[in-house]
């Protein structure tokens, strides 16, 4: 069961998307990346995630300056992810702004590993 203040904070950030989040979720919504359905915002155990795939169990989260002060955190919350069955493509804004087909290649490949 969500804890209902962390549905509400989830609710809240899509309300809140980054430019960054915006263009990134207009690549993968409705399925839309060669049909591989994602989800924003989304709640897992303890912790929101920018952008999940269930099915192939893999999370994007594009990342601002403000993750360089939370390494460690991030590194725990990874950790924790992983040990669920999650892997992680952490992409940084300016990455992501700047060379978006790289990005979408890299998902691409990371979702269709066997």
């Amino acid at each position: 069961m969500i804890h209902t203040g962390m549905r509400d904070r989830a609710r809240s950030l899509r309300q809140e998307a980054t430019p960054f989040e915006q263009t990134f979720w207009s690549h993968v919504r409705s399925g839309r990346f060669s049909g591989w359905k994602f989800r924003r915002q989304q709640v897992i155990g303890p912790y929101i995630v920018d952008f999940v795939c269930p099915k192939a169990h893999l999370i994007v989260e594009l990342d601002g300056a403000q993750h360089a002060l939370h390494q460690p955190y991030d590194q725990a919350r990874d950790a924790w992810l992983h040990a669920q069955g999650y892997r992680i493509l952490r992409v940084w804004n300016p990455t992501w702004s700047q060379h978006p087909e790289a990005v979408l290649t890299q998902l691409w490949q990371m979702l269709t590993e066997t």
